[in-house]
């Protein structure tokens, strides 16, 4: 399995689905860096920017530039090529 170098995860401390993105992330042992858009306003600005107008979080950024929001623990284990979650 090949776990990109850094995953960007947008997301807010009070988000039930971002902290099952970050749980998910840290038990895999995936780095990523967290960025609070409640605290970081030009954060905020790249996901309502990524999300047409729609403050969605999580929002992951992959090192390819490639997006995810809001997803699944089966759809972070298909992005990261996981058979078992």
């Amino acid at each position: 399995m090949t776990i990109p170098p850094e995953i960007i995860l947008y997301a807010t401390r009070w988000c039930s689905d971002c902290r099952r993105a970050r749980a998910f992330l840290d038990r895999h042992q995936v780095p990523y860096r967290w960025i609070d858009i409640d605290r970081d306003q030009a954060a905020e600005k790249i996901v309502i920017e990524i999300n047409r107008g729609m403050r969605s979080v999580p929002t992951l950024v992959w090192p390819d530039g490639s997006t995810m929001v809001e997803p699944s623990e089966s759809e972070l284990a298909e992005k990261l090529r996981f058979t078992r979650v």
